[in-house]
């Protein structure tokens, strides 16, 4: 399972040429490059800040780092995007990956510009069969990424889908102690499964799949499919019950019974549910999913049936597979990959943006502050989970992210 990253002993300059800034997040900041000795190859570097950066005493490095240099240099899949080299210099880490052009959050943002039409069928299948790949060679590597949304999502000119951004994720085998002792908020709070919104102590894997199950909604409707508003954390740092987005899953799923999810009534925040749908007017009815998804494919003008234009009842069979409340009734990505959606009439590409017409910008880099060897590291707190001080490592979401939804 290794592959070819490495730690390197030369400095990033020596190797790189930097080209300009992409973005940056909680723990630092991400570069685009160029290696030396003209190489035209590009690369992206993420550069993470000294943990307390601007105190007197340098305390170390984030526990994100330290999660996605142990992890990405063991992972190689070409679903998961590729680490060349690790960089140690001036109390700073550098991680180089591999380049991608597009990330879906851009994709999906660019199909919402006036006069632009729905995301083609055929590069959906594509999208999510090679997410599905990649997620598959994860979880039977016992990873879970624990942030799977579309900007984590990369794409590559050649249509290729790599899972990104690691920090998050965590090895699942036999834990020492229950994963919400690590880590009590994961997952970006529009991605986030049923069961972690209740409470749950012990999570499996299954909070991946919901999360595809909310990037597939998004690919068909190009919004969040479960757009909630969060819960910040009181004084006393208590995790929150996320009522508000809650409510929005239930909105369009309905409320989970216990007839359904047997394990339902064990959850931490059973309680909170029962409130919940005490202060429902009962005139309140939730859409169906059912209902939301043909809406779906008749507002963006899919056809009704299963062909290659239109992900049709198959589709729909997929979605609610991997939407399903009861985390051990949830699809794996295993099965996912085995359903009919994928293995009758067109099988899927492993180029997304085969047979499209649609020519997407790439992505934007900043000559702005692009110096990666005096650029300060700004923490800018990450939408949808808190600060990592209080709960742990937390998910990254670009500031053009949470502007897009408003």
């Amino acid at each position: 399972m290794l592959s070819g990253g490495y730690t390197s002993k030369k400095r990033v300059m020596e190797r790189y040429k930097i080209i300009g800034f992409i973005s940056s997040g909680t723990y630092g900041r991400v570069y685009k490059a160029q290696g030396k000795n003209g190489e035209v190859k590009e690369f992206a570097i993420k550069k993470f800040k000294p943990d307390k950066e601007g105190e007197v005493q340098y305390t170390g490095i984030s526990q994100s780092a330290i999660r996605e240099m142990a992890l990405c240099t063991e992972l190689n899949h070409v679903n998961v995007v590729h680490c060349v080299e690790i960089i140690l210099e001036d109390k700073c880490i550098f991680i180089v990956f591999e380049y991608a052009e597009h990330d879906l959050l851009q994709i999906i943002h660019h199909h919402t510009q006036p006069s632009r039409h729905a995301i083609p069928a055929r590069s959906i299948k594509s999208i999510l069969w090679q997410l599905l790949q990649g997620l598959l060679y994860l979880h039977r590597s016992w990873v879970m990424h624990r942030d799977l949304k579309p900007a984590n999502i990369m794409v590559t000119r050649a249509g290729e889908v790599k899972i990104g951004d690691l920090g998050l994720a965590r090895l699942f085998y036999k834990p020492m102690q229950c994963l919400f002792n690590g880590d009590k908020v994961v997952v970006t709070i529009w991605y986030r499964a049923p069961e972690l919104l209740l409470g749950s102590r012990h999570y499996t894997p299954a909070i991946d799949l919901w999360a595809v199950g909310c990037i597939f909604a998004e690919l068909l409707s190009l919004r969040p499919i479960f757009k909630g508003e969060e819960a910040k954390m009181d004084s006393k740092k208590t995790v929150p019950f996320q009522r508000n987005q809650m409510q929005k899953i239930v909105d369009i799923m309905g409320y989970p019974t216990k007839e359904k999810w047997p394990l339902l009534t064990s959850m931490p925040e059973y309680n909170q549910l029962q409130s919940l749908l005490a202060s429902t007017p009962r005139v309140h009815r939730p859409i169906g999913l059912e209902t939301w998804y043909t809406s779906c494919l008749k507002s963006n003008q899919y056809p009704s049936n299963s062909s290659v234009d239109s992900p049709g009842q198959e589709g729909f069979s997929l979605l609610s597979g991997l939407l399903e409340y009861d985390p051990q009734k949830r699809l794996t990505a295993e099965k996912a990959l085995q359903h009919p959606y994928f293995t009758t009439g067109e099988k899927p590409s492993m180029n997304c943006f085969e047979g499209s017409t649609v020519e997407y910008p790439h992505r934007r880099v900043s000559q702005d502050d692009n110096d990666i060897r005096t650029s300060s590291l700004p923490g800018t707190k990450r939408s949808g989970l808190p600060d990592d001080s209080i709960v742990g490592p937390a998910a990254k979401r670009h500031k053009a992210e949470d502007r897009m939804w408003k």
